[in-house]
């Protein structure tokens, strides 16, 4: 070999080594940066196809690394509309190099509290809207908050309804799902539950956002508010102290309330509303008032809720005198239909299948006009800490119904 091939071949080789070199740190800098992000990505898994002629969508998975920065989140101030959601969330997953959203929702549920015969305390949910991909969301962000199991409609992270979640963009966009929780459980047995209310009488909309001003509180959105009390609660009582140090902001331009349930068998429904308001004079959304009822001691809201050891909600506020008349309240046959179905029992089941067996009696496919959809339905086992899934009312379809438990980490699907 020549003198000049010698030297030719050894500048090959430097330049090689510093190409590996720079390959390598690279590759460094991304998994320092954004390990936690890769895992979660990697983890994004579709549980279950779509069936369009059922309006169905498809169901995913995603067991969430790291702590997704909702500590950071808090410590800003939380964050007063979507968009401010939005930017953080691009700021913080992204490093800013993408757009990621956070869209409008029409969320039209039910929930209810009940006990099985062997003392399991469960909290049950349905969860109505249009044909939508969900996912079904793991975190696990240690550092004194609780892991925990959500469901999250992808349309609220910006997917579309009517095709599957393709591409490695769109799969890092879902990283904003721990964000846009719906309903869930964490490992302390507190579970909770969002649900329109169609409040005030607004000239170019369906609702009024609770948009509370207190100067001295920092703020937070209606899922980050979930968010905060499956990360932060060890019960009912504690969910209410932590949202009671906020000024919640409702997203997607409408109102909604809530309920929050512990393994004691303590719940609480907490609504936003004017004193002394009503439906019709609801139209500002900075004068609402949290008010919290239990499940004890709500006499005031009706005779059968103050019979009743369980507690249950659909879509209108359950606060006595807000309506002029019962066909104002949205939901109100399926709340009715809820209690006929636990009222002869005092609220007790013979297990979750049972529980479930009263979701699917008030699904949307099959309830009277069955407008819409029941994109999920839940039993969240406060007790076990367990979670029974069924997805699209297909109650009787072994691979469309999945179950978790925190003591395994496992999630399976289910033979009924």
């Amino acid at each position: 070999m020549t003198k000049t091939k010698k030297i030719v071949l050894r500048i090959l080789c430097i330049v090689l080594a510093v190409i590996l070199l720079l390959a390598i740190v690279l590759v460094s800098v991304f998994f320092g940066i954004w390990h936690n992000e890769f895992s979660s990505v990697t983890s994004f898994t579709m549980l279950r196809d779509r069936n369009d002629a059922h309006k169905d969508g498809a169901v995913y998975s995603m067991k969430v690394s790291g702590g997704f920065y909702f500590d950071d989140f808090l410590e800003q101030g939380g964050a007063k509309k979507d968009s401010d959601l939005i930017a953080f969330i691009s700021n913080r997953i992204t490093r800013g190099l993408m757009d990621m959203g956070i869209k409008e929702s029409d969320i039209g549920c039910a929930s209810f509290t009940a006990t099985t015969v062997s003392g399991d305390k469960l909290f049950a949910r349905n969860y109505d809207f249009d044909k939508t991909n969900v996912c079904l969301t793991i975190t696990n962000p240690g550092g004194g908050r609780h892991a925990s199991f959500s469901t999250v409609d992808l349309n609220y992270v910006g997917m579309s309804t009517e095709k599957n979640v393709e591409g490695l963009m769109n799969k890092i966009t879902c990283l904003a799902a721990p964000y846009a929780p719906l309903d869930g459980i964490n490992d302390a047995g507190v579970s909770c539950g969002i649900y329109m209310t169609y409040q005030g009488e607004p000239e170019d909309n369906n609702a009024v956002a609770t948009d509370q001003n207190d100067p001295d509180k920092p703020n937070i959105t209606s899922t980050t508010m979930l968010r905060l009390i499956l990360d932060y609660a060890d019960d009912v009582d504690e969910a209410v102290e932590l949202i009671e140090k906020y000024n919640l902001h409702d997203s997607a331009n409408t109102s909604f309330h809530y309920m929050v349930a512990d393994s004691t068998g303590k719940s609480a429904i907490l609504e936003w509303v004017p004193e002394n308001g009503t439906d019709k004079t609801d139209n500002d959304g900075s004068a609402r008032k949290l008010v919290v009822t239990y499940n004890t001691g709500d006499e005031n809201i009706g005779t059968e809720e103050g019979e009743s050891d369980f507690q249950w909600v659909t879509n209108f506020i359950i606060q006595p005198k807000y309506y002029e008349k019962s066909e104002d309240k949205a939901g109100l046959d399926r709340y009715e239909q809820i209690y006929s179905d636990l009222s002869n029992t005092d609220g007790v089941v013979q297990d979750e299948w049972a529980a479930m067996k009263i979701l699917e009696t008030v699904g949307r496919r099959n309830w009277k006009e069955g407008n819409g959809c029941t994109v999920h339905s839940v039993i969240y086992n406060l007790t076990k800490k367990t979670v029974l899934w069924v997805s699209n009312e297909n109650f009787n379809d072994s691979t469309a119904i999945y179950e978790y438990s925190f003591s395994t980490g496992e999630l399976k699907t289910v033979v009924k």
